[in-house]
């Protein structure tokens, strides 16, 4: 049994707390160190739902890039910066399950892809691990992941605006 503790909607993380005695862990890398060319290993169970075997599968490649940011808009939620790209297939399935090293360290989190038809094109993304660090030790402190605020807000410039602060040209 386990329960959830606290989730990211902007991180697209969650955090949960499970049940037990002596349960297996994987050794956790450190992210910020990746090098373009670096093996990557997909773990998950993609078309799970389609299987009567639920055993989970795995897919090699090598990590891509390192430090993407997506664009807004360009999926469906979640604000994705600093991720890893991956040519490791990763479909839907993969999703939440660990993308390691070539030592078996988790260096990410598989989360989406680029794809056109659904299936994988080898341009796959994770959350780098110590992203995720940082989401588990805010929701473990403070029960929730804080959001900074810089105190400005950005708002176009109207005329109006733009005479009160004596602008000429707008």
């Amino acid at each position: 049994p386990a329960k959830v503790l606290g989730s990211s909607a902007i991180y697209d993380l969650a955090v949960i707390q499970a049940q037990g005695k002596d349960l297996p862990s994987a050794p956790l890398a450190d992210s910020d160190h990746l090098a373009v060319g670096e093996w990557a290993i997909a773990i998950g169970n993609p078309f799970g739902f389609l299987l009567n075997d639920t055993q989970p599968t795995v897919t090699a490649g090598v990590i891509s890039a390192t430090r993407r940011d997506i664009k807004s808009g360009a999926t469906e939620g979640g604000v994705y910066k600093n991720m890893i790209q991956t040519d490791a297939a990763i479909n839907p399935g993969n999703s939440g399950g660990p993308l390691v090293d070539a030592d078996g360290e988790v260096i990410g989190i598989n989360t989406f892809i680029f794809t056109q038809g659904g299936g994988s094109l080898g341009i796959g993304f994770a959350i780098p691990i110590n992203l995720a660090r940082q989401v588990l030790a805010e929701i473990k402190t403070y029960g929730h992941v804080r959001v900074a605020w810089p105190g400005m807000l950005v708002q176009p410039v109207t005329p109006y605006i733009a005479q009160r602060l004596g602008f000429r040209d707008v």
